[in-house]
Formats: structure tokens, sequence, C-alpha cells
């Protein structure tokens, strides 16, 4: 269990980070070094804004890629497959239901689109009560991608924990 005390987190938990077409090496490299110290599994999806042995993506995620469960795939159906029976999370900003009010269960992909564009509005249109957000300020257009996963991989492993 992760209370006050514990500083460790617990191992096997059932969360994957999904990156729909990430743009920007530094953030991909940020989040394989968070997913790295959360155990936690990475897919990029799609065409990436990088190729995987930048030097920006490794100077961010310095030497943890090789402690990530990484897996480049063409398409986001792919992961579908590979986890056919997980609950999915839509990340966008222009989503309504706030990341804090959901109840995150074990075997579930956190998903994010482009730091550039978001998701694509169909996702919000296609799957409204699976679509959360960050909250924040009106008027103000996003989170950085790195952050925004952090924030939410953290809310996740904290309700994991306490499961």
């Amino acid at each position: 269990m992760l209370n006050a005390v514990s500083t460790n987190l617990p191992k096997g938990l059932e969360l994957a980070v999904v990156l729909i077409e990430p743009r920007i090496p530094q953030n991909t490299g940020n989040i394989t070094r968070l997913c790295a110290c959360t155990g936690l599994d990475l897919y990029l999806v799609g065409d990436l804004g990088f190729k995987l042995d930048d030097k920006y993506l490794d100077r961010a995620g310095m030497d943890y890629k090789a402690q990530v469960n990484l897996k480049h795939v063409p398409d986001f159906s792919d992961v579908l497959q590979e986890r056919p029976d997980w609950q999915v999370l839509y990340l966008s900003s222009k989503a309504q239901k706030s990341y804090a009010n959901v109840s995150y269960q074990p075997k579930t992909l956190l998903v994010f689109g482009p730091e550039t564009t978001g998701l694509p509005a169909w996702v919000l249109q296609d799957y409204p009560d699976q679509a959360i957000r960050i909250p924040m300020i009106a008027g103000q257009r996003s989170l950085n991608l790195s952050s925004s996963v952090s924030v939410v991989v953290y809310e996740a492993v904290r309700q994991m924990a306490l499961q």
C-alpha cells in the first residue's frame, strides 16, 4: 500500500502510457524516464517527430530507455490488439471530465495525443466517457506533454496502490 510513509511503488502495476505521434524528443525522453521509474510500459504510435536514436531523446531519457518496455507500433489498433481487455482513457484539454474524477483500474491505457494538435476531435465524440482532462485556467491551451503524463500517471498509481 502506498501511504505517507511509503517511498516505493508496488511492482507489477498494470498501467501503460500511449503516445500518439509524439513530436518532441525531449518530452518522450522525460516520459521514458517516468515509465522507467514507475515500471510502466510505453507505446509510441505512428509517425514520430524524431528518430528513436535522437540525441535529445537520449539526453532527456538518460540511460532509462533500456529499463522500459518501449514499443513503437504503426497504429493504435496494434496497442488495442495487444491489450484487448484494457480500460482506455484518452487525455485531452477539450474533455469535460477531470482526471481526478476517474476510477483507475488495473489494466489501463493512458492515451495522449501529439504536442502540436492533441488527440483528434473524433475521440471526444466517440468516447466521451473515456475522455479526461487536467483542469486548467480557462483560456490556456494545455500543459506540457511530459508534465501531463506525470500528473495522470501518479494519480492512477496512487489509486491503484490503494486498491
